[in-house]
């Protein structure tokens, strides 16, 4: 899934990201790219439950 990100603006944003990703699956794949804003991922975990977490994170998502 890609999604976009309007406020990962930096590296420590998409530590932030790839970590509240990783907390709903461990095994995830999460590749960011701070400039473009966005973050392709790769999970068993549905798209409500990343949306739900980054949301929590303070990095609202949606899909593109």
């Amino acid at each position: 899934m890609l999604l976009k990100i309007e406020n990962m603006t930096c590296g420590g944003c998409a530590k932030s990201v790839t970590k509240a990703i990783q907390s709903v699956d461990p095994n995830a794949t999460v590749k960011p790219d701070p400039a473009a804003r966005t973050v392709k991922v790769e999970t068993a975990a549905t798209i409500a439950d990343i949306e739900r977490v980054l949301e929590e994170a303070g990095y609202p998502a949606a899909a593109t």
